[in-house]
């Protein structure tokens, strides 16, 4: 249905009102959870001078946009609405790093006295050059937290849930990943070298720069997200799904196997002395913008590239 005219003339009158809250907001959240315009802009896969428009309230982004946005910055989208009370202002009480757990954390002294066991949580925490390199059964103790420059060496982090946390800049070397659920958290130049992330799902996150060399990424699943700009030599694919994900600067080499590519958006992306076994390629965009070089294919998998109108030069048919 049309806009009236005053309508109209009530919407022209308060654009640029409502543009410089929805900038002040934007900055807001964006500078909570520590990321720069550049950052930002990056995972909505524009230019940072138009993230500075918004914040400067010249230009407001489109409802496609808010919805990235409000995933990225781990608001609601009533966060932008006028008379939403901003929970980035609040102040929310800090845990301490040793509290004391509930009655189901006791156990039974021989004398017959429960004493309740000390346990700890650093979830909603800032944390910054902290070693936790051995530590283990971490599950949900992270959670909601800023992590910069942290150790996680050597770590049994299976079955770990990580929700709207920033991850900059951290170690995770031969730890053990596996099983773990990662949520709407933003991983930036983090080292996982021979780790093992076998079954992790990654979803609504946004991973680049991170160096991946020798890691298993068995039966991991990127979904609703990016994967961009990092390092993954000598991993194994095996199971791997890429659904929704924006896959830019990324270089796939060796045997990927029983892998899954949907709905994706690729950027710069190659696949180098790869061998590809039964890979499925669905409704995915740009595809003819992959560059294959000295790779092989089998029958299913050489088939699915043709019908997305890829680039085949570089693709010749694995043999019986």
């Amino acid at each position: 249905m049309n806009l009236n005219i005053f309508e109209v003339s009530k919407q022209r009158d308060s654009t640029m009102l409502n543009a410089k809250m929805i900038g002040n907001k934007i900055a807001e959240a964006r500078k909570k959870i520590n990321i720069s315009q550049a950052q930002l802009a990056q995972r909505l896969f524009i230019s940072s001078q138009a993230v500075g428009k918004w914040e400067r309230g010249e230009s407001m982004p489109d409802i496609t946009t808010f919805n990235s946005l409000a995933e990225i910055l781990g608001v609601d989208l009533n966060y932008f609405s006028e008379n939403f009370q901003s929970e980035v202002t609040e102040v929310t009480p800090v845990e301490p790093l040793v509290k004391r757990s509930d009655e189901s954390d006791s156990y039974r002294m021989p004398s017959g006295k429960q004493e309740k066991k000390l346990s700890w949580d650093m979830s909603r925490e800032n944390l910054v050059d902290t070693d936790f390199s051995g530590l283990k059964n971490l599950h949900e103790k992270f959670s909601s937290s800023n992590m910069q420059r942290c150790l996680f060496i050597g770590s049994d982090m299976s079955g770990l849930i990580l929700n709207s946390n920033n991850i900059d800049s951290c170690d995770f070397s031969g730890s053990d990943i596996s099983g773990s659920h990662i949520q709407s958290s933003n991983l930036s130049n983090n080292i996982f070298k021979n780790c093992s992330l076998k079954e992790t799902e990654f979803s609504r996150s946004y991973i680049e720069g991170c160096d991946f060399s020798g890691a298993d990424f068995t039966g991991v699943v990127f979904k609703s997200g990016g994967f961009g700009n990092n390092t993954i030599a000598n991993v194994v694919w095996n199971r791997t799904s890429f659904i929704d994900t924006h896959i830019a600067d990324i270089v796939f080499e060796g045997t990927l196997e029983d892998c899954i590519f949907e709905n994706c958006v690729f950027n710069r992306v190659t696949f180098q002395h790869s061998t590809l076994i039964n890979i499925f390629f669905k409704n995915n965009r740009r595809l003819k913008r992959i560059q294959f070089i000295d790779c092989k294919a089998d029958k299913l998998t050489y088939a699915f590239l043709k019908n997305g109108k890829a680039d085949l030069t570089g693709i010749t048919l694995l043999t019986a």
